[in-house]
């Protein structure tokens, strides 16, 4: 499956396997290949979806294997499609979609030089808070791996207690998730960075290449109360991480308010668009 994503490089962050695989516990899904491409389709709690054919074969063969599938279902939806997957369904079968932009799930990418220089009027705030970290505290970066995952466990677990008093189940879903990252880094093809401050972890991110020009950021994680940390890790690593690539993927916001506010304050060099899509 990854070489299948490698062969067919989008720069949407479901275009890739570790973030397919590690949701699967709270997304199930449900992964089959065809006629030289991939498709991915996965439940949200009683709605089905389906991912556009991806890889190097015939993708209009695979998306006919699929609407002969699901003739039989009330709705078909299709999950996420960018605007050229939108234009080729359009055109192999006018008319017979509802197709809605959807700004939720809309991705942010930025240029990863931007991201490593914070350079312009419109980032001196990151730059400062980053200069007060530096300033403030005993601090290295480490690429993430097997000298320190289990130390990033240990800040995850933490990070949970600390939220104790507002834990919801979406906060859960996510800190298992991110426990699974963790503990199948090395199999997934990953890459991660940590940042320590005063002997300890207060922050760590991880990722994963989509395939061509794009690395997408599935996870990031810091203490709030540790001025700077945030934009620390971010900067960090994409300087010691990604300099091979030319966008960063920070995915979408879900609609989180405080979320769309922080990715919006990095000010994105591309919001990809992503629509939904239902069989009339």
């Amino acid at each position: 499956m990854m070489t299948m994503y490698a062969q067919d490089p989008r720069r949407t962050c479901e275009h890739c396997f570790a973030n397919n695989y590690l949701w699967q516990s709270v997304y199930p899904a449900e992964m089959a290949e065809f006629d030289g491409c991939i498709s991915v389709r996965f439940y949200d709690g009683a709605d089905l979806y389906y991912d556009f054919p991806s890889g190097p074969g015939d993708k209009q063969q695979a998306l006919e294997r699929i609407l002969e599938w699901t003739k039989r279902q009330d709705a078909l939806r299709f999950y996420g499609l960018l605007r050229d997957e939108v234009e080729l369904l359009e055109k192999w079968h006018p008319g017979e979609f509802i197709i809605t932009p959807e700004r939720d799930i809309y991705d942010y990418i930025y240029e990863t030089e931007r991201l490593t220089t914070l350079a312009g009027k419109k980032l001196h705030g990151k730059r400062g808070h980053i200069h007060r970290f530096e300033e403030n505290h005993d601090w290295r970066y480490e690429s993430l791996g097997p000298d320190n995952w289990q130390a990033c466990l240990q800040m995850n677990q933490i990070w949970k207690r600390k939220r104790a008093d507002k834990w919801d189940p979406d906060m859960e879903e996510e800190f298992q998730v991110v426990n699974q990252a963790l503990q199948h880094y090395d199999k997934l093809g990953m890459v991660g960075g940590v940042l320590w401050a005063d002997r300890e972890v207060v922050a760590f991110t991880m990722g994963e290449s989509l395939g061509g020009d794009t690395l997408a950021v599935h996870f990031e994680k810091a203490f709030p109360e540790i001025q700077g940390a945030y934009p620390m890790i971010n900067q960090q690593f994409v300087k010691h991480e990604c300099q091979q690539y030319r966008y960063i993927n920070r995915e979408d916001d879900a609609g989180a308010e405080g979320l769309r506010k922080a990715k919006m304050s990095y000010v994105p060099d591309i919001l990809l668009e992503k629509y939904m899509v239902v069989r009339k």
